[in-house]
């Protein structure tokens, strides 16, 4: 297994300091924030800890409430509301220094056949026919003069390949659609609630770029603030995270400093897999 990846799980199987409690800690990538996907995928691993392996996630909501540190490990306490036949609910709020920076809540449900339909997978090119995003952003780089510390961490254990890719470097008004395909470096150990921790994880990467794209400005710029507000997510049907998916999502709309963004993943059968949408901070700083 690549390193990387095996940091990401790494990063995933949390450390339970007490019943219900749990310890999480960040990649050492620098970064002045913690990556909301990270957080999203921990507070995913908690919940599941404290429910039965036959129940997997079918929802999760959650908000941002603070940035979080990367110098210090995240605490995670889950919440056992409800535990009924079909489902179950838990409530996770995220701790550093003494105050919350993200709560979530999860349902989970025991599989069961009914009734089904689905969106269309848009007609697009093959993943091996693109450029990875990290080749692209070196590219542009380079192009523009700026050094690569501004680049993805080439050990990241995640690869992206856009279809219609945006130069942040020097951004230019596009169309709030944007898709990629997307998957884990190497193969993941089976398990239906590993994976989608993983593309818990996966989901934040790309987001929230949809809503700034039409308006030719980039989260490089210093007087533009950008942050996610909060997540959603619900899982359709199982899949496999270290396989191709190929993410749709865009923006119907931005105003008062916020942008929404909607997203759809497919595998590479057609199948509908998951959905996604998040509002993000887009404000534009004198």
């Amino acid at each position: 297994m690549e390193q990387s990846l095996q940091k990401l799980i790494e990063l995933l199987d949390l450390e339970e300091i007490e019943k219900n409690i749990y310890r999480g800690v960040g990649p050492e990538e620098g970064w002045q924030r913690v990556y909301g996907g990270q957080v999203i995928g921990q507070a995913l691993v908690a919940a599941s800890r404290t429910v039965d392996v036959e129940r997997h996630a079918h929802s999760l909501h959650g908000y941002f409430l603070r940035p979080g540190d990367p110098s210090v490990p995240i605490l995670y306490t889950v919440d056992r509301i409800r535990d009924g036949r079909s489902f179950t609910t838990r409530r996770v709020v995220a701790v550093q220094h003494g105050r919350p920076i993200f709560n979530m809540s999860i349902s989970f449900q025991v599989f069961e056949e009914g009734l089904s339909h689905q969106s269309t997978m848009p007609d697009v090119p093959a993943p091996e026919s693109l450029r990875s995003e990290l080749e692209l952003r070196t590219e542009w780089a380079q192009q523009s003069g700026i050094g690569s510390d501004t680049l993805p961490d080439r050990k990241m254990p995640i690869e992206v390949r856009p279809l219609d890719p945006w130069n942040p470097y020097q951004p230019v008004k596009m169309d709030a659609a944007n898709m990629c395909w997307m998957k884990a470096r190497d193969t993941l150990p089976a398990g239906l609630s590993l994976h989608q921790c993983v593309l818990a994880y996966l989901s934040d990467w790309t987001l929230l770029d949809s809503c700034i794209r039409p308006h030719g400005v980039s989260f490089m710029d210093e007087n533009l603030q950008v942050a996610s507000l909060d997540h959603a997510m619900w899982f359709h049907r199982p899949f496999k995270a270290d396989e191709w998916l190929l993410y749709v999502q865009d923006s119907p709309s931005s105003s008062g400093g916020r942008g929404l963004n909607c997203g759809t993943i497919f595998n590479r059968a057609g199948e509908l897999v998951a959905s996604v949408a998040q509002e993000g901070l887009i404000r534009v700083r004198e």
